[in-house]
């Protein structure tokens, strides 16, 4: 019985891959945003993509593949890149902030942020939200 329900999980999580592999060969995105990546982040390598909220996502990096996730416009403006860090790499201000606000909870994943402008600032997930925070640890906002 242990092998069936091994086996079986083995089974799905293949399956859940080819999906996601499928889902994504399916996803056309415009020479123009595949040509800006390359410009822009020309150490970008086995990119995945992904359409978020009309625009396009890259994800490459790190061992989840995750580590670099970036935005394009359909016309291939650059948007924001996300970088992931450790929670040990966020500013005092952000680490202090989420102590006293999230007495307990567990971090989700966090990153460095640079927009288009240049601006840097920090996200934390974090029970289903992301925390922003800017360049010196200050809170912004919180969004779901």
């Amino acid at each position: 019985m242990t092998i069936l329900l091994s086996l079986s999980t083995v089974t799905f999580a293949q399956r859940k891959t080819e999906d996601k592999k499928e889902m994504e060969s399916q996803l056309h995105v415009p020479t123009t945003v595949r040509t800006a990546l390359t410009k822009k982040y020309p150490e970008a390598s086995k990119v995945t993509w992904e359409k978020e909220k009309g625009n396009y996502e890259a994800n490459w990096g790190g061992r989840d593949g995750e580590a670099n996730s970036v935005q394009f416009t359909p016309s291939g403006e650059f948007i924001e890149i996300v970088q992931n860090i450790s929670a040990k790499s966020l500013p005092a201000g952000v680490l202090s902030y989420m102590k006293e606000h999230y007495k307990g909870a567990k971090l989700g994943d966090t990153g460095k942020v640079t927009d288009a402008n240049g601006i840097t600032f920090y996200e934390v997930e974090i029970k289903g939200r992301d925390v922003i925070f800017d360049e010196s640890g200050n809170f912004v906002k919180e969004e779901k």
